[in-house]
């Protein structure tokens, strides 16, 4: 009997499988492949063999015209990624070469990526030997030796592989297509590629169209009036604030209507004509997904979707501390309802979660309604902490240690009951003038005494809303009681544009297709049709930041010109609807689950392809983006004209001075705005935000314009550590303030909830 070939995703994996099954094992290939008795264990380090560019095609694609588009080859080339990628297929296709090798088991990891790896790197290298698939949750000792014992058949996944392939082919046909389509016409307009995708486009719409919605924004002026009162009689001193309400609106039109309510109201002696409390009940949000789990971590700790996707990826795979990550499911199946109270027991523990665990483990009953549902289970379930020996906490790194314990925390507070708040509402009238307050007091923990029993009235509350006034702690007060005026004061106000897009925000409108969803429940109904996938949406967001199409500034994520002036000059393209991409996502879960077919996808896809490419022909044809012209240089006086590189008093007819401002610096093209404060005053008022790193790290800084020994004028930063020769201060991703961090995990727990590899060309 022969045996049989092991193929992982990584070597990690490859290693851990190697401790379940029958050794020893040696080492050979150079450290790339392990033998054992029974078994050859190797791995693919990712996506070894990818979809051949169109230069492979043809020698013809290597020239970018109009007339050659769309390129839809009639069956699709594979070739190995890099050479570093050339080295392990080696290694891989010897293996699978082998006479004394019987059967392959595809232990990618266990989603459309992993079978999309597996299956690319099968085809490229000609092996025709039959395959078993080992599918795992997680990556426990005994949840490997499960897997192993029970090898499923590769036809069981067929679906789920003609859904990977796709999705690849589809992004492959749309993103090279619609990127040559759009580079050749705006050849004039841009330096470099026009990059368009599948998923990255109709993100950077929803991002532009914010940012587009801001720009416009017109402020308006109003004023509110708040007043401190004390109740009656003064001993006890029971204070309180109140704002002034006309009807339904805290706003007032004039500065004469606020100073006339503050003059009526100042020193006189009101009642309150209103006492109401309410009881509010809220549930303990649903268990994680990919999607949720990254948008907390953004709220509480600033991580990128990217970084909070790189720490759940180690707790599965090193720690064994957590489930599989890459899920878009929120429940469990039935068959793990035996598991919850020994993890349970397990995290309990540490002694962080052992109230919150010995909770859960001593319940008769558990309360699994929102926990467990078979059919909202497909490829794998919620993220949840592992049952295992232990949970080796003391070797996780501080980004780790932070995903864990959102995760732990989680898992333990959707067993515990609604947590229960009285709400109280008090008008006091005051010369015919009605003033609201508004508290809050939590009554039953239940669910947030998981997070903390320090949880009161104002932390639990989120962000104030600014025309409403901020929840209080109140004192005791009865209705009929006289109230004085201790003080009270009006205030100018401006209305507020809409707020840019935060990774969490995002990431909720891409799960949602760009539809604005508060309610869990509902965002995970509609799950299914969001744009990309819970392990891709991380990817497209870099990618967005690696074309400059977006940068970070904190915690928002900004647009910059060139991907406004990508969305503008593509208009209502279908290509920017996040509906439309958000339908494909729906379509392809439906082929992993054979409700939907390959080659129907497929041609309405060519087809798309075939519309797009004539679209953009048509409308991006003579298109010119507009050049500024930022007015006199500096130097010689001439007008100072952006070009695709810089700002410059030269062209093609007149050299100028050679004066010019270079659009790049330290990763980021400088925008227009900054280029006219520079060619004003020489300097900025304020840091420009967006630069990068060697490290790739972000960090901000104020510009100057300085001219060299030999007369030539440069924008350097302006800070101390630039004039010193030191490196810039790198900030970390989304870096916060302790009092800022501590604001967000309570929002975050208070609001509940509001990747892999994406093949989208270049």
């Amino acid at each position: 009997m022969g045996k049989t070939l092991v193929i992982a995703e990584k070597p990690s994996v490859g290693r851990d499988l190697t401790k379940v099954l029958p050794g020893p094992f040696t080492v050979a290939e150079g450290k790339s492949l392990l033998e054992g008795p029974e078994h050859v264990v190797t791995w693919a380090v990712g996506h070894l063999v990818q979809l051949a560019d169109p230069d492979d095609y043809d020698d013809k694609f290597k020239k970018w015209r109009m007339a050659d588009l769309p390129i839809v080859p009639p069956k699709f080339k594979l070739v190995v990624r890099d050479e570093r990628s050339k080295k392990q297929m080696t290694v891989v296709k010897r293996a699978l070469d082998r006479d004394d090798i019987d059967v392959v088991v595809n232990a990618c990891d266990a989603g459309r990526e992993g079978e999309l790896i597996f299956a690319y790197l099968y085809e490229k290298a000609g092996s025709k030997l039959p395959v078993q698939r080992l599918w795992l949750n997680s990556m426990t000792t005994q949840a490997i030796s499960e897997a192993f014992s029970s090898l499923r058949p590769s036809e069981e996944f067929a679906s789920l592989e003609a859904a990977a392939r796709s999705r690849s082919e589809a992004d492959w046909i749309v993103g090279m297509n619609a990127t040559r389509a759009a580079t050749i016409r705006l050849r004039s307009s841009f330096d470099g590629a026009v990059s368009l995708g599948r998923v990255q486009t109709p993100t950077l719409a929803i991002l532009a169209r914010r940012e587009v919605e801001i720009r416009n924004f017109v402020p308006e002026p109003y004023w509110v009036v708040d007043a401190r009162f004390l109740a009656l009689p003064e001993t006890p001193r029971r204070a309180y604030d109140g704002r002034l309400f006309v009807g339904t609106q805290p706003r007032l039109k004039t500065e004469a209507q606020a100073a006339a309510v503050v003059g009526a109201c100042e020193g006189q002696t009101g009642s309150i004509t209103k006492l109401e409390k309410t009881e509010r009940k809220e549930r303990a949000p649903l268990l994680y997904h990919l999607t949720s789990l990254q948008g907390d971590a953004n709220s509480r700790f600033g991580f990128s979707a990217s970084r909070t996707l790189a720490a759940a990826q180690r707790l599965y795979e090193e720690h064994k501390a957590l489930t599989y990550p890459r899920t878009n499911s929120r429940y469990i199946t039935s068959d793990m309802i035996p598991e919850i109270k020994p993890i349970a027991s397990l995290v309990g523990g540490q002694k962080e979660y052992a109230a919150a665990a010995a909770y859960v483990t001593g319940l008769d009953v558990l309360p699994l309604q929102r926990v467990v549902w078979n059919e909202k289970v497909t490829d794998h379930h919620a993220i949840i902490p592992t049952r295992a020996e232990r949970h080796p906490v003391d070797k996780m790194n501080d980004d780790d240690r932070k995903i864990y314990d959102l995760v732990v925390r989680r898992f333990l507070a959707v067993f515990h009951p609604e947590a229960v708040f009285e709400n109280t509402r008090v008008e006091t009238t005051v010369e015919s003038h009605v003033f609201r307050t508004s508290g809050k007091v939590l009554l039953v923990p239940g669910w947030r005494g998981v997070y903390g029993e320090g949880i009161t009235a104002d932390s639990v509350s989120g962000e104030d809303d600014d025309d409403a006034g901020a929840e209080q702690q109140l004192p005791k007060l009865e209705q009929g009681e006289r109230s004085q005026v201790h003080r009270i004061k009006w205030e100018a106000k401006e209305t507020k544009p809409p707020r840019r897009f935060s990774e969490r925000a995002l990431l909720e409108a891409m799960e949602t297709a760009g539809k604005l969803v508060d309610d869990e429940d509902l965002r995970a109904a509609m799950s299914e049709s969001g744009i990309g996938t819970p392990a891709t949406r991380a990817a497209i967001i870099e990618r967005l930041l690696t074309v400059g199409y977006i940068e970070r500034d904190g915690r928002a994520l900004v647009v910059t010109e060139k991907g406004l002036n990508v969305i503008r000059l593509l208009g209502e393209q279908q290509l920017t609807s996040p509906s439309l991409t958000g339908e494909w996502e729906h379509r392809l879960a439906n082929i992993e689950t054979g409700e939907d077919s390959r080659k129907a996808f497929m041609a309405d896809i060519v087809k798309f392809a075939e519309q797009l490419v004539g679209e953009l022909d048509t409308t991006l044809k003579d298109v010119r983006i507009p050049r500024a012209n930022l007015g006199p240089c500096p130097v010689c006086a001439n007008d100072i004209v952006e070009n695709r590189k810089g700002y410059s008093c030269w062209s093609s007819t007149d050299p100028g001075c050679g004066f010019v401002i270079w659009k790049a610096k330290a990763g980021k093209t400088l925008p227009l705005a900054v280029a006219r404060e520079l060619i004003k005053t020489g300097r900025t008022d304020k840091q420009v935000t967006g630069f990068k790193g060697r490290s790739g790290k972000s960090f901000r800084a104020k510009l100057a314009l300085v001219q060299n020994e030999e007369g030539r004028w440069r924008v350097e930063f302006d800070e101390p550590w630039a004039k010193e020769g030191a490196k810039p201060p790198e900030a970390e991703e989304g870096a916060l303030t302790a009092a800022s961090v501590a604001a967000a995990a309570i929002s975050a727990v208070a609001d509940g909830d509001s990747a892999g590899d994406d093949a989208e060309a270049a």
